[in-house]
């Protein structure tokens, strides 16, 4: 029996053997724009296999975290379904295609894991005749084991147009007991018996916007093993929860709530359930997600509420989410070591997110409660699938609660209704997400990639180059794409915009405005100003230096700035985002609240210090290795090439970055902080100005004090006294005013008992105003109740806009609801409100109509009472 860290273990070791490059796994946050999360090994590298990016090595093996959502309801019903997975993938990129990959793939399956050959099936695309013939000829599977499937399980496709192609996978069957006992069950089926333990996906084509499949330039192949079904496959668990990988986190929970595994189905459903989520929750926040309502945040959140809610259906009262981080990182670091640097962070969101949901678990117990009860006095049996899913929508709170609570109260819950409700708001979800389409690989660049190679940048050293013109297309009347042999010119990457400048020749003058980068091509956006060009013609590339000079500081000082927010907010804060132009830097930064004027302060002064003491920024180029032993920050993508570029500042930070950046410190001048805001759930931003500009800034601040100093009638030296004053000034007259109102209030309660009038033997006051705010009206309200013991009391005033206050005594609630009443007067005004039965406020656009909707109201009171 191999454990699961030991199949990990050997899986890339095979296939480093097979010369591929091990790259670690990347963030569960995706850089891509059409996916949420990285549901899947092949995500990091979809800019190669669309050939956005040439790949820094042809042969690519990984294993990689993976979340996946989309069949959240079977997670712990199924032996298989999960949210947090790892897939095992080995890649080749425009080298080795089918032949290559299904051998290696049987032997790794056979040779390594050792799984009887016997009980091995394989599947192919039913139109790929090709991947057939290696299975049956080259490998010797028989014939009868290859098993056709169409496109819904065998075709990949990026998307509805771009890369795509067939699949080929490798089941085991798990033997009769784990099947369905239908004669049909076969590879295909959906019971657990015929298990997938392998994925090849063949990238060859490109699908266009007709439907039609062309040749991709360059094959590829993408394989995929899922870690948790290996594992259980290979040693024969029932499920993969109780495999080594999973099996030590369900215990740990079991001992949690005092059960035991294998006693109860429930139990051992919630108890699947939490050892899943888990996984994810820890997963997803030390990859920077928090919770929210939307997006990323949204899966966190729901994934979080559900494992505290089956927490609780094992009856653990207490939050216990956050004391499982410890053992889970304990269990992962060897292969994920940045758990171990983000546990506290962890642990601290999953507590205040625990907290947070344990006080809406006591509120929705509160208002299921008062449901049944005002459902108890309509002699009714049954909830409404509407309510019961408000309380799940709007509240988070779950379903099986809400039926728990009816059937203890005798009361019907129907979940096929409530079900109905859930699809309707999926649907509309559907229908209003945005589909952003995959393009395929561009075959002008793969051509003149193989043709000319790279483009060589020259621009870290140099701000002025002759280069020859390789290539030129017309983009406008007098716009250019212009592609060298050679440039100086920063094209826009990582954040950092791309320069400008001039470009010279004997009979052209233009004006560079853009430049963009496919494929470590240089595509430059040109201006004409006057002349003409041709392939073959040499020019001068001339870089705008004092623009250059601005980005080089400000990307120097976006450094500065992510190091010292992780000595003043904590070493969880990671970039999520960052602009670096000439005027201006902006950071994005993973944190779950907004800082303190006090941190901001603290960061500010930090970057200063560093800015002050004038430190060495150093260039340096070396292999991965080397830069994570030396602290540098890994990230993913065309980072990985066999030499990285290592931007560091002395003893302070230590980064990998293409960007280009100042010679010291002290060449950033002045660094000057202007917002700190939040711009997501869990994503805050700061935006600063650096050199020159900062001091344009600060005289600006300047100015503006001192023109308060003069409005207050002051010196600068005494402005925050003065304001003090005038604070404490205002908020006597303020409380004067208050009781003036009050008393006014009282009066006006009064003088208005002479308008009172009896309709159907009930007091009723009907009043229209001028220019009151609704506070007014409703103590005008208050005093008209206790005084009369038993009344209506609809008030409205024009106040540019239409105001409503309407109050009804409790012993006439049964006859007239002040919600009810409020919302239909309020409709003349354009205007909705409600509230409750005996009080309720409501407002409207049109101020002239609050006289016509005082009758209204007085013709619904002589209907109702």
């Amino acid at each position: 029996m191999l454990t699961g860290n030991e199949i990990r273990s050997k899986f890339i070791e095979f296939f480093k053997d097979k010369t591929h490059k091990h790259f670690e796994s990347a963030s569960l946050i995706p850089d891509d724009p059409t996916l949420l999360l990285t549901v899947a090994g092949m995500v990091p590298f979809k800019p190669f296999f669309l050939g956005q990016k040439e790949a820094p090595y042809p042969r690519v093996t990984t294993y990689q975290k993976c979340i996946r959502t989309n069949d959240l309801e079977n997670v712990g019903r199924t032996a298989r379904h999960h949210t947090f997975f790892e897939m095992l993938g080995n890649f080749s990129f425009g080298d080795y295609f089918k032949r290559e990959a299904i051998e290696w793939s049987w032997e790794f399956v056979t040779e390594i894991l050792k799984f009887d050959k016997e009980k091995l099936w394989v599947s192919v695309f039913k139109d790929d005749d090709e991947t057939a013939k290696i299975w049956q000829e080259i490998v010797g599977i028989p014939a009868e084991k290859i098993v056709r499937l169409g496109e819904e399980d065998n075709f990949w496709a990026a998307g509805p147009t771009g890369s795509c192609g067939p699949c080929s996978e490798i089941y085991i069957d798990m033997g009769e007991e784990f099947g369905c006992e239908s004669p049909t069950c076969g590879v295909g089926c959906d019971c657990d018996r015929y298990l997938e333990i392998w994925n090849l996906v063949f990238t060859e084509y490109n699908r266009l916007e007709d439907g039609s499949l062309e040749p991709l330039p360059k094959k590829n192949i993408d394989t995929g093993a899922g870690l948790e079904r290996l594992t259980a496959a290979l040693n024969k668990t029932h499920t993969t929860f109780e495999t080594d990988l999973l099996f030590p986190i369900l215990e740990k929970v079991a001992e949690m709530a005092n059960v035991k595994y294998k006693n109860n189905e429930k139990t051992d459903f919630s108890l699947k359930v939490i050892t899943d989520h888990i996984r994810a929750i820890i997963f997803l926040i030390s990859d920077g997600v928090l919770p929210s309502n939307e997006g990323r945040g949204y899966v966190l959140r729901r994934i979080l509420r559900r494992a505290v809610r089956h927490g609780r259906l094992l009856n653990i009262t207490d939050n216990f989410l956050y004391k499982l981080v410890d053992f889970v990182v304990d269990m992962m670091k060897n292969a994920y070591p940045e758990l171990e640097k983000t546990k506290e962070h962890v642990r601290k969101v999953i507590k205040i997110e625990e907290e947070k949901f344990s006080k809406t678990l006591d509120q929705g117990i509160e208002m299921a409660i008062r449901e049944i009860e005002k459902l108890k006095l309509q002699k009714k049996t049954k909830f409404d699938a509407e309510t019961v899913f408000k309380l799940y929508d709007t509240y988070g709170f779950p379903f099986e609660l809400t039926e728990e609570i009816a059937i203890e109260h005798g009361i019907k819950v129907s979940f096929d209704e409530f079900n109905e409700k859930m699809e309707e708001q999926k649907n509309r979800a559907r229908n209003s997400r945005e589909v952003i389409k995959e393009e395929g690989q561009d075959e002008f660049i793969e051509k003149f990639y193989d043709i000319y190679g790279k483009t060589n940048f020259e621009g870290y050293n140099l701000l002025e180059t002759k280069a020859i013109v390789y290539d030129i297309q017309k983009l406008e009347e007098n716009k250019l794409q212009i592609i060298f042999d050679k440039t100086v010119f920063y094209a826009e990457s990582g954040g950092q915009v791309s320069d400008s400048g001039i470009i010279i020749g004997d009979n052209f003058n233009g004006k560079v405005i853009d430049v963009q980068k496919r494929k470590d091509i240089y595509l430059h956006i040109v201006e004409i100003n006057e002349g003409d060009i041709e392939k073959g013609n040499e020019l001068i590339l001339k870089v705008d230096k004092e623009k250059r000079d601005s980005i080089k500081r400000n990307h120097t000082a976006t450094h500065l700035l992510h190091e010292a927010l992780k000595e003043v907010v904590g070493e969880h804060v990671n970039q999520a985002g960052s602009l670096v132009t000439e005027d201006r830097l902006r950071f994005d930064f993973t944190h779950y609240e907004g800082l303190t004027r006090k941190q901001v302060e603290e960061v500010e002064r930090i970057v200063n210090k560093k800015i002050f003491e004038n430190l060495e920024v150093k260039i340096e180029y070396m292999d991965i290795e080397s830069a994570k032993s030396k602290g540098a920050m890994a990230l993913f993508g065309d980072k990985y090439g066999d030499i990285v570029r290592v931007v560091s500042v002395e003893g302070f930070s230590i980064e990998l970055c293409g960007g280009t950046h100042v010679n010291r410190t002290g060449e950033i001048g002045l660094f000057n902080i202007l917002h700190e805001s939040g711009i997501a759930a869990g994503v805050r931003r700061i935006e600063a100005t650096t050199g020159y500009k900062s001091f344009e800034v600060v005289n600006e601040m300047e100015r503006e004090i001192l023109k308060v100093a003069e409005l207050l009638k002051t010196d600068i030296n005494h402005i925050e006294d003065k304001i003090i004053k005038l604070l404490e000034t205002q908020k006597e007259l303020t409380k004067e005013l208050e009781i003036t109102k009050s008393k006014l209030a009282t009066y006006e309660a009064n003088s208005l008992f002479n308008e009172i009038e009896e309709i159907n033997g009930v007091k009723v006051l009907l009043k229209t105003f001028k220019n009151k705010e609704a506070g007014e009206l409703r103590e005008i309200v208050d005093k008209a109740k206790e005084k009369l013991n038993s009344c209506v009391v609809v008030l409205g005033t024009n106040n540019k806009k239409a105001i409503f206050a309407v109050g009804v005594t409790k012993d006439l609630i049964n006859k007239i609801k002040a919600g009810d009443l409020v919302r239909k007067i309020a409709e003349v005004a354009g205007g909705k409100g409600g509230g409750r039965a005996d009080f309720a406020q409501a407002g409207g656009p049109n101020g002239d109509k609050v006289t016509e909707a005082i009758k209204l109201a007085k013709k619904i009171l002589t209907e109702s009472l």
